[in-house]
Protein backbone atom coordinates (compact mmCIF):
# COMPACT_ATOMS: atom_id res chain seq x y z
CA UNK A 1 0.00 0.00 0.00
CA UNK A 2 1.37 3.30 -0.83
CA UNK A 3 0.72 5.68 2.08
CA UNK A 4 1.86 9.22 2.77
CA UNK A 5 2.53 11.03 6.50
CA UNK A 6 -1.55 12.02 7.75
CA UNK A 7 -2.93 8.85 6.44
CA UNK A 8 -4.92 6.98 9.20
CA UNK A 9 -5.42 3.03 9.05
CA UNK A 10 -7.63 0.43 11.04
CA UNK A 11 -6.97 -2.85 12.02
CA UNK A 12 -8.76 -5.43 10.36
CA UNK A 13 -9.03 -7.53 12.74
CA UNK A 14 -9.17 -5.73 16.44
CA UNK A 15 -9.71 -1.99 17.62
CA UNK A 16 -6.62 -0.77 16.92
CA UNK A 17 -6.27 2.74 14.75
CA UNK A 18 -3.26 4.22 13.72
CA UNK A 19 -1.78 7.41 12.10
CA UNK A 20 1.13 7.34 9.83
CA UNK A 21 3.84 9.79 10.84
CA UNK A 22 6.71 9.04 8.13
CA UNK A 23 6.73 6.77 5.63
CA UNK A 24 9.21 5.46 2.97
CA UNK A 25 8.31 6.89 -0.64
CA UNK A 26 8.36 3.47 -1.66
CA UNK A 27 4.66 0.77 -1.05
CA UNK A 28 4.63 -0.83 2.26
CA UNK A 29 3.11 -3.34 3.78
CA UNK A 30 1.25 -2.55 7.37
CA UNK A 31 -0.24 -5.25 9.86
CA UNK A 32 -2.12 -5.15 12.74
CA UNK A 33 -2.50 -8.88 14.47
CA UNK A 34 -1.27 -10.38 11.17
CA UNK A 35 -3.47 -8.83 9.10
CA UNK A 36 -3.18 -5.99 6.46
CA UNK A 37 -4.09 -2.59 8.12
CA UNK A 38 -7.14 -1.28 6.30
CA UNK A 39 -8.46 2.63 5.36
CA UNK A 40 -10.42 4.36 7.94
CA UNK A 41 -14.08 3.92 5.81
CA UNK A 42 -13.25 -0.15 5.40
CA UNK A 43 -15.26 -2.87 7.62
CA UNK A 44 -13.08 -4.33 9.39
CA UNK A 45 -13.33 -8.56 8.37
CA UNK A 46 -13.53 -9.15 12.37
CA UNK A 47 -11.61 -12.50 13.39
CA UNK A 48 -8.46 -12.45 15.99
CA UNK A 49 -5.37 -11.44 16.06
CA UNK A 50 -2.94 -14.16 15.01
CA UNK A 51 -1.11 -15.85 17.91
CA UNK A 52 2.61 -14.55 17.47
CA UNK A 53 0.61 -11.46 16.21
CA UNK A 54 -1.15 -10.71 19.69
CA UNK A 55 0.89 -8.48 22.20
CA UNK A 56 -1.35 -5.32 21.73
CA UNK A 57 -0.72 -1.87 20.85
CA UNK A 58 -0.99 0.98 23.31
CA UNK A 59 -2.80 4.50 22.93
CA UNK A 60 0.14 7.43 22.30
CA UNK A 61 2.75 5.02 21.68
CA UNK A 62 4.51 5.53 18.43
CA UNK A 63 5.71 2.49 16.51
CA UNK A 64 8.79 2.76 13.67
CA UNK A 65 10.63 -0.16 11.87
CA UNK A 66 14.19 -1.26 12.20
CA UNK A 67 15.09 1.18 9.49
CA UNK A 68 13.38 4.09 10.93
CA UNK A 69 12.16 4.88 7.86
CA UNK A 70 8.25 4.17 9.48
CA UNK A 71 6.58 5.58 12.22
CA UNK A 72 3.22 5.18 13.20
CA UNK A 73 1.51 6.98 16.17
CA UNK A 74 -0.87 4.73 18.19
CA UNK A 75 -4.34 6.50 17.95
CA UNK A 76 -6.62 3.88 19.26
CA UNK A 77 -5.62 0.49 21.16
CA UNK A 78 -6.11 -3.20 20.41
CA UNK A 79 -5.01 -6.42 20.93
CA UNK A 80 -2.94 -7.12 17.74
CA UNK A 81 0.43 -5.91 17.33
CA UNK A 82 1.83 -3.63 14.52
CA UNK A 83 4.24 -5.03 11.98
CA UNK A 84 5.91 -4.00 8.55
CA UNK A 85 7.41 -6.13 6.03
CA UNK A 86 7.40 -9.56 7.97
CA UNK A 87 9.18 -7.37 10.69
CA UNK A 88 7.54 -6.25 14.16
CA UNK A 89 7.60 -2.41 14.72
CA UNK A 90 9.39 -1.23 17.57
CA UNK A 91 7.98 1.28 20.26
CA UNK A 92 10.06 4.44 19.81
CA UNK A 93 11.76 5.72 23.03
CA UNK A 94 11.87 9.07 24.25
CA UNK A 95 14.86 11.34 22.97
CA UNK A 96 17.54 11.72 26.09
CA UNK A 97 17.46 15.44 26.93
CA UNK A 98 20.67 17.22 27.10
CA UNK A 99 22.74 17.34 30.43
CA UNK A 100 22.09 20.84 32.50
CA UNK A 101 25.54 20.22 34.09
Amino acid sequence: MSIKPGTRLRSAVCTTEVMVVAAPPEEVDIRCGGAAMLPMDAEPSGGTPAADAADGSLLGKRYVNEAGTLELLCTKPGEGSLGSGGQALAVKGAKPLPSSD
